[in-house]
């Protein structure tokens, strides 16, 4: 298994990962839209491994160009990482949501199934696990989804377990994401959403740089430690290196791990972190809680250490340093 298929190769957790398979010795066929990527990533990519890579722009969505992307290049396994992501829009925009993010499973599983493509990683999500209570376990039933985006998780989860059923030898590993946060820790890489920022450390981030006014704040009415959402929230490199493993230890049928450290920070304690570790005050206005979120939200993560070998090793405080270098534009060796 020497190719990999990476789509959403330019994105945030899409870009580390093709740094980690890269200098673990595998070639990479990156596909990226730019929706909510930018094209220097890649020539980032390149300046952090010293490797080149393929690129193909594409929309994953669509069979002629998946068709071409296959037919192009000797693919030996996919990691399907291209999506919509943000909660919050999911519900205002949940077509936009179903769409993409199911027709571009499908397309992408048909697609290994009629080459005898073999490996399929997807990058799904704690939001399957609904309203189950933290910590979540890998065996833990399936609750409907609080948001089209979870659910968009649960039913891809499902297309993709139902194709390994019907195609023997063909091999699944659903990774169950928490939140991932932080940048490589070179400075050249990390998470640029396009807009405004949907999620919590680039809008810090952003706040930190003088971009935005204040960090807005989702309720502080919760049933946790200061009232603010709890999330577990892992290095995106320590993530990445969990997809090297789980590539690593396929061999047919479907295996479902989480990817995150065990462990629960609130909004208000990662803000905290973050203004310790950088120096810098990050103002914030408490406002209504946002639709489709829960209080609560950790993993369980001893069937990864256990099978895969891999374990998050970065700090909340690696994660907020990093973050705050690749916003600021400084790096490491400067």
């Amino acid at each position: 298994m020497n190719n990999i298929l990476v789509t959403g190769g330019a994105g945030f957790i899409g870009s580390h990962t093709s740094v980690a398979l890269l200098e673990a010795g595998y070639s990479v066929v990156i596909a990226d839209d730019f929706s909510n990527s930018k094209p220097q990533t890649l020539e980032h990519i390149k300046e952090i491994t010293g490797r080149g890579f393929v690129f193909c722009e594409a929309d994953v969505t669509d069979r002629a160009t998946v068709t071409r992307i296959f037919d192009e290049n000797k693919i030996d396994g996919v990691i399907h990482f291209a999506g919509y992501k943000a909660v919050g829009e999911s519900v205002e925009r949940p077509l936009a949501y179903y769409y993409n993010n199911l027709v571009s499973t499908i397309e992408l599983a048909k697609a290994c199934v009629m080459r005898g493509v073999k490996n399929f990683v997807f990058s799904s999500s704690a939001t399957v696990y609904g309203d189950n209570k933290a910590p979540f376990v890998e065996t833990m039933p399936l609750m409907p989804a609080t948001n089209p985006y979870g659910e968009t998780k649960v039913i891809s989860e499902k297309i993709l377990s139902d194709t390994a059923a019907a195609n023997p030898g063909f091999s699944v590993a659903l990774l169950r994401y928490f939140n991932p946060i932080g940048a490589h820790e070179s400075g050249l890489i990390g998470e640029a959403p396009n807009g405004i920022p949907n999620n919590l450390m680039p809008y810090i981030t952003k706040v930190a740089k003088g971009e935005l006014k204040e960090l807005r704040v989702f309720g502080d009415d919760y049933d946790t430690v200061d009232g603010t959402g709890v999330r577990d929230y892992i290095h995106v490199m320590d993530l990445a290196e969990g997809h090297v493993a789980a590539l690593k230890k396929m061999g047919g049928g479907v295996s479902v791990y989480n990817l995150g450290t065990g462990r629960g920070t609130s909004v208000l304690e990662l803000v905290t972190a973050f203004e310790r570790v950088n120096g810098i005050k990050i103002p914030y206005k408490i406002t209504p809680r946002r639709a489709g979120d829960i209080a609560t939200c950790y993993a369980e993560t001893k069937k990864a250490e256990q099978e895969l070998g891999w374990k998050a090793r970065r700090s909340v405080e690696d994660m907020c340093r990093d973050s705050w270098r690749f916003e600021a534009g400084i790096k490491k060796d400067a």
